[in-house]
Parts: C-alpha cells; sequence; structure tokens
C-alpha cells in the first residue's frame, strides 16, 4: 500500500453533505418572529451557515439585544430545526463517493458548526459513522473560523497537514483551513457561490459531490 503517511479528508455538514442550509434559515427566521423581533433577511442568515449557534445568533442579532434573548432565539431555533431534521437529505452521491474515497484508502472526519448532538442525529439517520472515525463540532470545540477544528482532528488520527484538507461550502471552511495551513476545496450547491470561495482560497470548488473523486487517486496499490 502506498497510504503511508495517513492521508485525511474533512468534511462540512450543512451545505456539503446535507442538502440543509433552507431549513437552517428558515429555522432561524421563525426564531427571531417567535421572540418578537423582525424576521432577519434570508440571504443574511445564509451568511451565518457554518458558525456555532451562538455566533449565528450574535452576528444575526447585534449588540442591542440583551444576552437572556439571544439566548431565546437560539433555543427557538433549536426547536424549529429539530421538527424539520426528517426531511432533510444527503446531497446526491454522497454515500457513494464517500465509499470510494474510503476504498482508495482516505481517512475522513466532519467539522462542523453543528452541535454534536445535531451531528450524530446526522450521522445516525444517513449511516455515516463507518466513514468518520473523527469529528469536531461547535460545542465541543472553538468555531470556525479558528482552525482548532481541525487540529484537533489531525492530532487524534495523527495526520499532518501537508496530507490534510478540508472540503466546505462557506468562506469559514475556507478561512479555517488556512488558518490551520491545510489545502481547502469548496463546493457551489451550498451558501457560497464559487467565486467567493476561490477568492478565499480555495482550490478547485466542486459543482458535484462525486467531482471531489477527480482530486484523491487511490492510494492502494
Amino acid at each position: 500500500m502506498k497510504n503511508d503517511p495517513l492521508q485525511l479528508i474533512l468534511f462540512d455538514c450543512d451545505g456539503t453533505l446535507t442538502d440543509s442550509h433552507g431549513s437552517i434559515a428558515v429555522a432561524m427566521q421563525k426564531a427571531f418572529t417567535d421572540n418578537g423581533l423582525g424576521e432577519p433577511d434570508y440571504q443574511d442568515v445564509l451568511g451565518i451557515i457554518g458558525l456555532s449557534l451562538v455566533a449565528a445568533v450574535e452576528q444575526l442579532a447585534g449588540d442591542d439585544l440583551d444576552a437572556s434573548l439571544k439566548t431565546k432565539i437560539g433555543q427557538s431555533y433549536s426547536s424549529h430545526y429539530r421538527a424539520m431534521e426528517s426531511s432533510l437529505a444527503l446531497y446526491p452521491k454522497v454515500t457513494e463517493t464517500l465509499e470510494e474515497l474510503d476504498n482508495r484508502g482516505y481517512v475522513m472526519g466532519v467539522v462542523t458548526g453543528k452541535s454534536s448532538g445535531g451531528l450524530l442525529r446526522v450521522m445516525d439517520a444517513f449511516d455515516l459513522h463507518k466513514f468518520f472515525p473523527v469529528w469536531r463540532t461547535a460545542d465541543i470545540c472553538t468555531s470556525k473560523p479558528h482552525p482548532a477544528m481541525v487540529n484537533e482532528c489531525m492530532a487524534v488520527m495523527g495526520a499532518i497537514a501537508a496530507n490534510t484538507s478540508v472540503i466546505g461550502d462557506s468562506r469559514f471552511d475556507i478561512q479555517m483551513a488556512n488558518s490551520a495551513g491545510v489545502r481547502s476545496y469548496g463546493v457551489s450547491f451550498g451558501v457560497e457561490p464559487a467565486h467567493v470561495l476561490k477568492a478565499e482560497g480555495a482550490r478547485t470548488v466542486f459543482d458535484r459531490f462525486e467531482d471531489i473523486l477527480n482530486e484523491y487517486p487511490s492510494l492502494r496499490e
């Protein structure tokens, strides 16, 4: 085998593995109106996807709201999003592509702004645990774009930056990868257009999930 040293691919979840950004935006808009506030602009909500829930609410709410109201917004969001989780789907060819990457000798993980409970529900629903021996979420690790999620995954798996890459749909994913000194790739079917991801430093932006395979040849003899 030619897969020494370990090659690690870290995926974002929302907007990269799962087609969930629409549900996130609607849940956040409802969370604000539940608490007597104006509905945030749909595009503004898309712009915070990838951050932790606390950071996302903080950015949308601004400095004028007190901490207790921001907490209530976060709680309302979680309730609305949980109610919509059963309608979420993986993007086309996600499972098949992950299977092929595994067959080719790559180790994979997830780095996401979701909570650990939210990510585990996604992995349960779509039988993804077998692909991701390592993962970090925003409730157990510093939120993107800080490099902590990437750094901790590399440390757990014994990977080095030169052999690690991040694949995501938002500028926060690319910024996180840049800060960690690893390669970054984007997907165009999530929250950010390709030109934004490329401007942040993404090496390539994939229009279909299965196109990822073009960048990762087999490591096996």
